[in-house]
This record gives structure tokens, sequence and C-alpha cells, in this order.
């Protein structure tokens, strides 16, 4: 199949530096989104793995509309299909969409315009490149005499492998596709979360040709991560006191279930109806009016708060997101990491926290043998190998809530990511890929010791005590030794600890040699030293929604020493100092006003708040979300360089010129009429 050829037509950084401020109003890009934009418009393949917020879609989007013909985003997001559109429009793009959300009929114009050169960029679902109308359409875009396909971007690439979650079977159909084209066009791969394996799967199944390869890392600096363990009566009031001292800021709380929502977003309702505070909800059992409404009012800033499943958010390009809350545990590092990461796409400050309890590992672990509607396309051998991948990512998504580790540490050894906190870390192994954090022996007392690493996790804002537990360690594996594979954390944590019940009696463990041979530990004590000990290799976990517990790799040599095998678990000490907070824009806008050069003329905050509510107007006036007017970084820089001048306008970054021909008006008559008030 004859490839691509950039060089046909001269495609040069200056030419993406101009397009770049053309359409989305920026000066320069960010990191990682100029290398990936060179290799494209040179004719390379790309594989970019950046975090949430950091600019992927510019990077399919710039060499899109430099390119003649059609570019084909493969995308699993209707809701940021749509989004995309709605953005690309507004910047002046010819953009379009192709899922199942638009009737034959209409499927059928978008088809026919595309094929006239209507459009510059086409997002499609994967499930789309088996249809035959479509794919008849691309096959003759890609041929000679067509349109053109020089590109297919594919988001959130890593749907294309069953060892990272959210496998898509359909993504295994993309190398097809792009094969069948009459001329082969640049792949660009594009996903946020993916590990080392992840990534080569990306590349083999997507048959990438040398591709250019950026991972700029996986760190959201701007983002403060908390975990707290609690009942979850404890976890609605948690949320509730938290939204009440934020009732100002925009946040999704997530849940597992479709109940625990409706129960949830009932109690938040009632509590957060003296501060004027609107609750939506969104799950799958709800009508499709119902979740399109509850969605459209939470990002047009109506309802501040949403309570969703993981079905909510994916591909929901809000921007000011200031806090987003699990009240239970995901199913995976990736899944927490992609959720959490709808907070702060802004860039500036925000909270994620995870509320957990021993239930959400239930509840995942019977959701995991139930099985998952994606294996309906495998086969018995590859359904086997989903559910086993699922309890290993379990299994790492219990170690981030058990470590008493640097918990952005935890996130960026997962994926592979060790270099970015620089000399600021000093994380346990108890990190994936470490051992002897909680290996180390202790004498005497308990040590206070305080835990550095970011500096913006709750783990590093806190105090912990350094406790010698061996003989309580020594006594759980020896009695796992001898009655391997049988029994789970709390039978053997009660057998121990002596308790006296119906279940013990039934099974004879009271007779037992071990039985009470660690009367004087706290049974909370016994429990989470077996806990710790699985963490650290000593024991391991069976799969199943009733776990068993039997000796893993390290526990010979362990169980070898004897008397001399010592033992270290770390517990909170004092209560955690406050948390970094999620400053709000008017902080920040007081700091960027320091050194403008400018003389204020009334106060910033009010500026902003005027503009604010006139980018709601102009919102309004459109039917979309405020953010495709403007984000609040836009509005700040307004605030700060207050202009005067169209040309004084396009200065700010997020402005482009049809942003500054179809809005610049209207905000150059607000920053006017706010300073000839106060003037």
């Amino acid at each position: 199949m004859e490839a691509f050829d950039a060089q046909d037509a001269e495609y040069t950084m200056d030419a993406a530096r101009e397009v770049l401020g053309r359409y989305f109003g920026y000066d320069a890009f960010r990191l990682g989104q100029e290398q990936v934009i060179r290799a494209i418009l040179h004719g390379s393949d790309a594989l970019a793995v950046m975090p949430t917020g950091a600019g992927k879609s510019i990077c399919y989007q710039v060499p899109a509309l430099m390119f003649p013909g059609i570019t084909f985003v493969v995308s699993p997001l209707v809701s940021l299909m749509a989004d995309q559109v709605f953005s690309l429009k507004a910047a002046g793009a010819r953009p379009a969409y192709l899922n199942s959300t638009l009737t034959p009929a209409q499927q059928n114009t978008v088809l026919k315009r595309a094929s006239e050169g209507w459009y510059q960029i086409m997002y499609v679902a994967p499930e789309r490149l088996e249809d035959p109308r479509f794919l008849a359409f691309a096959q003759a875009a890609s041929r000679p005499g067509g349109i053109g396909v020089p590109l297919v971007a594919v988001d959130e690439a890593h749907c294309i492998s069953q060892w990272g979650q959210d496998f898509r079977p359909a993504y295994l159909q993309i190398e097809r596709f792009v094969r069948s084209l009459g001329k082969r066009p640049v792949v660009a791969a594009f996903t946020a979360t993916a590990t080392e394996r992840v990534r080569t799967d990306i590349e083999d199944m997507l048959c990438l040709n040398e591709p250019e390869r950026v991972v700029t890392g996986f760190d959201r600096a701007n983002l403060y991560f908390g975990v707290e363990e609690m009942g979850d009566k404890a976890k609605a009031r948690w949320i509730r006191d938290y939204a009440l001292e934020h009732a100002g800021e925009s946040g999704i709380i997530y849940c597992s279930t479709r109940r625990t929502v409706e129960e949830l977003a009932d109690e938040l309702a009632r509590g957060l109806a003296p501060a004027r505070v609107a609750v939506a909800r969104y799950h799958a059992g709800m009508s499709v009016d119902d979740r399109h409404a509850n969605q459209e009012s939470f990002i047009g800033d109506r309802a501040p708060l949403i309570v969703a499943t993981n079905a909510f958010g994916m591909g929901i390009d809000k921007p000011n997101v200031r806090y987003v809350i699990h009240h239970n545990v995901p199913e995976s590092i990736e899944a927490y990491y992609q959720e959490a990461g709808r907070a702060g796409r802004d860039g500036d400050p925000a909270s994620c926290y995870l509320l957990w309890n021993g239930n959400d590992f239930r509840l995942r672990r019977f959701l995991i043998d139930r099985g998952d509607e994606a294996d309906v396309d495998l086969d018995q051998d590859q359904r086997d190998q989903a559910r086993r991948n699922r309890y290993r990512l379990l299994g790492q998504m219990e170690g981030y809530c058990r470590t008493t580790g640097c918990l952005r540490s935890y996130i960026l050894r997962y994926f592979g990511d060790s270099g970015t906190l620089g000399v600021h870390a000093d994380v346990p192994a108890d990190a994936p890929g470490g051992q002897e954090g909680v290996r180390r022996a202790a004498a005497g007392a308990p040590e206070q010791r305080t835990v550095h690493g970011c500096g913006n996790c709750s783990n590093c804002l806190t105090s912990f005590a350094v406790e010698d537990v061996s003989k309580t360690a020594r006594a759980v594996m020896s009695f796992v030794s001898a009655h391997a594979g049988r029994f789970g954390k709390t039978v053997i944590a009660e057998v121990l600890h002596g308790a006296n019940n119906e279940k013990l009696r039934s099974l004879r463990l009271t007779e037992d040699e071990a039985y009470a041979s660690l009367a004087d530990v706290p049974l909370a004590r016994i429990k989470d030293v077996v806990d710790q000990l699985c963490g650290s290799g000593y024991l391991e976990v069976s799969q199943g929604q009733f776990p068993v517990i039997a000796l893993g790799d390290c526990a010979g040599k362990a169980i070898a020493a004897g008397d001399a095998f010592t033992f270290t678990i770390k517990s909170r000490a004092a209560r955690r100092a406050s948390g970094l907070r999620a400053r709000r824009a008017v902080d920040l806008l007081r700091e960027e006003a320091v050194g403008s050069g400018r003389d204020r003329v009334g106060d910033d905050v009010e500026l902003f708040e005027r503009l604010r509510e006139l980018r709601r107007e102009l919102a309004a006036e459109r039917e979309v979300p405020p953010y495709i007017v403007c984000n609040d970084k836009t509005l700040r820089g307004i605030c700060r360089l207050r202009p005067h001048t169209r040309e004084e306008l396009l200065g700010v970054s997020g402005i482009g010129e049809r942003k500054a021909d179809e809005f610049g008006e209207a905000f150059l008559t607000a920053v006017i009429a706010f300073e000839d008030e106060r003037g």
C-alpha cells in the first residue's frame, strides 16, 4: 500500500505555530506537542502518552487543519466528539462527527458533505470503521483523485490492549481499516494512561511504523491527592461537608453503583439546599433525556456538583472542575487516574480524594466474578485472561489505598514514570516495584517520622509511627503456612486474637495450637499486619469474591529465618496537617496581577465576575457550554491585560482570530465600561 507522503507539500513548524495562534489563540506549544506535531508533519507515525489536560487534541488538530483532505479521529467517547466539534467550530475550523447519535439520514448527509470536501477533520467511533457506507467513503477518499486521508489519529489508544483498562474489541479493527485505504495515512496514537506493556501493545496492534514516541510524564502537579478510609455513612457526611466548604466550585462525585448514586445524590441535595448548591446525578439507569439534561446542567455550571457512576465524564472537556471525590474504589489505577484527572484540566490547583473501606473491594471482586459486558465478544480463554487481569489491576488499586508512602509517587511508579518528582521524592518501596520500605527492623519505642515526597498528597502531609510487629508477623505466617489457602484475613485474625464465635467453633479452630497466641494484640492490628504482609510479598491473596490467604514468594526466607525475621509497619501517629486547598480563580487573579505593569482600575475580582457572567450569557445565546466561549484562564488574562483594542485582545492566551471576531466586541466593551465606572 502506498503511504502518505508529507513531503509532497511543505509543512513547517512556523506554519504550525501560525495555525495554533489563528485558531486557538496560543503563541507556543506545550511540552511534547511540538515533537509530536513535527513528526506528523514530516510523515512519521507517532505514539504520544500525555496526561489529561496536557493538550493531546492539539497534536492532531493542528496537522489536520494544515493537511489537505480529511483527518479521521477514532474515539470511543461520543460526548467528546460533540465537545470537540463545538470547540473547533467556535475556533473557525470545519469539523464533523459520525456516531450512533445521528440518524441514518443525518449520517448520509455528513458522508455526502465530507466527500465534497466540506470537512477538515471527522471524529468517528471505532465501531463505525466496519460500517459499509463509511468504509466505502473512506476508501474512495484515500484513492488517487479522492479528497485524501492524510492522518488517522487514535484517541484513548489504551483501549486496544487487554492489559489496560477500558479494553474495546472494536479497537482491534483499526489496523485493518488503515490497511484497507488506498494510500496509507500517518497513524498517530494518543492516551493519557498507559503502562509500558500497554504502550508496546498499542505499537504492535496498530502496526505503527517506527513511531515517534513521546511520553511527557504522568504527573499532574496541580492536583492534590488524598486517601481516607471510613465507613459508608461517614463518607456521605465527609462529602457533604466538603461540598459546603467549596460551594462555589465545580465537583464530581463518583460512585460504583446506580443505587449509591441515587442515595448519595438525595442526601447531598438535602444537605446542600440551604447553601443553594444544585446537585445533579448521572448513571446508565436514567433515561437518555435525563442524563443529557443533567450533564448539560453540570457543564453549563447550573449544577456545580454531579454524583455519577464512571459512565459519566468520558470525553467531558469541562476545564474548571475543582475537585473529584471517589465515594468507592475504582477497578484500577488507570481508571482512577483517568477519572481523578478530570479535575483541574485548566491547570489551576484542584483536589482528588478517594474514600474507601473493605466493602468496596468485596463489591469489586463480585463485579469481576460476574463478568463484563465487553467480554461477550471474547472466547473463553480471552475472558479468563481478562478476569485475571482485572484482579491484577484491583490488587494495585488496593496497594494505593493502603500505602503510607507518597501517593503521587505510587501512581507515577505504576506507569513507569520514576523521575518526575526529582530531589523532592523520598518514596518508600511499598509503592509498586519496591520491597524494602516495610521490612526495616525497628528497635524500642515507635519512632515518629514524617514522610516527605511530593508535598501535595495526604500521605506526604501526615506523621507516621514506625512500629516493630515482628512477633505478630511471624505468628501470622506460621498459621498461614499450616493452613495455606483455607482462610481469609478475618478468620486468621480472629483465631490468633482468640475470638470465641460459632464459625471458629464449627471449624474447630478454637482447638488450633495458634488459637489466642496473639490475645494481647488488637484484632484490627492483626488484620493490618496481614494486609501489609500481602503488600510486601510474604503472603498472597487469592482471586474471587471471598479471597483466602496463602504464602507469597518472599515467605520461604522469612520462615527459615525464624525469630531473626523482623517486620515493621507504619501507622498514622497524628492527625494530618491541613492539606493544600485548591485556590480559587480570584486568588490566582491577585497573584497574576502582581508585576503586570498595568495600573489597576477597579478590582480584578469584580471584573472577573462580570466577565464570567458575560461569558455565561454569550454561551446561552449560542447554546454551548461556557468554556467553549473561553476558559477561566483566558478571563483572568483579560483582567490582567485590560485590552481596549482587538489587537490587544489577541494578546490574551486563548483568544484566536475567530473568537476575537465573534466575542471580542462584547469583552472589550465590558472592560472599558468597567474601567469607566471605576475610574
